[in-house]
């Protein structure tokens, strides 16, 4: 008798774990899908208000649901905190003049990247040709040595190296869809391109990456 009580209690505290971890599974799916509804809702408001011409409260919701996101995404194209939050205020201001002409084809945080990506790949071309110019008028400065050359290397980051050296179009698509996390078809129209061909992209520069990362 003992012994079957034994295991009726082993038997119980067993149900008891499984329900648990069943339940926590439970909550967290719950939560995630509220959390999704609740970005579902402030889309569709914003997305309402830009039909209804309110165009400075659309602004004000677009820049407390997507600023932080928007910042994360230049951060990722230009290295710079000070050149992200400047292109972000840049988006929002470049989203505003648009909101006339927003027909809501696709998801309007997919549009505000796809605003943000043009603007960064736009600031990226000019400070390139930018630096490009300095390194010519200072051509005659002294080389550095090997040293301080070992200590840039050493501090550059190894992710965004190899980031930079993917094609302007792969590198686009990767990071929209992992450090924007938009989906494959906000990635689309972010990037004017069809859902197939930005998988394909993404699929290529994250072959690139592990093969960049892995050399070094």
């Amino acid at each position: 008798m003992a012994a079957g009580l034994a295991l009726v209690g082993a038997g119980v505290d067993t149900r008891t774990e499984g329900d648990a971890r069943a339940e926590g599974d439970a909550r967290a799916e719950g939560d995630a899908r509220a959390e999704g509804d609740a970005r579902a809702d402030e889309a569709r408001a914003i997305e309402g208000l830009i039909g209804a011409g309110d165009f400075r409260e659309a602004l004000s919701r677009c820049a407390r649901a997507y600023a932080m996101p928007l910042g994360r995404l230049c951060m990722a194209f230009t290295g710079s905190q000070a050149e992200s939050e400047e292109l972000v205020q840049e988006t929002l201001l470049a989203a505003f003049d648009a909101f006339p002409q927003y027909r809501a084809e696709g998801s309007v945080r997919a549009w505000l990247f796809g605003i943000a990506r043009r603007l960064c790949g736009r600031h990226t071309e000019l400070k390139t040709r930018r630096e490009a110019r300095l390194r010519l008028v200072h051509d005659t400065r002294p080389r550095p040595d090997a040293s301080e050359l070992a200590v840039e290397r050493e501090r550059a980051e190894r992710a965004r190296a190899a980031l930079a050296r993917l094609k302007p179009s792969e590198r686009e698509a990767v990071v929209l869809r992992f450090e924007a996390g938009l989906s494959f078809k906000e990635v689309a129209l972010a990037c004017g391109i069809d859902e197939a061909t930005a998988r394909k992209r993404v699929s290529r520069a994250l072959g690139r990456l592990r093969a960049e990362l892995g050399e070094e």
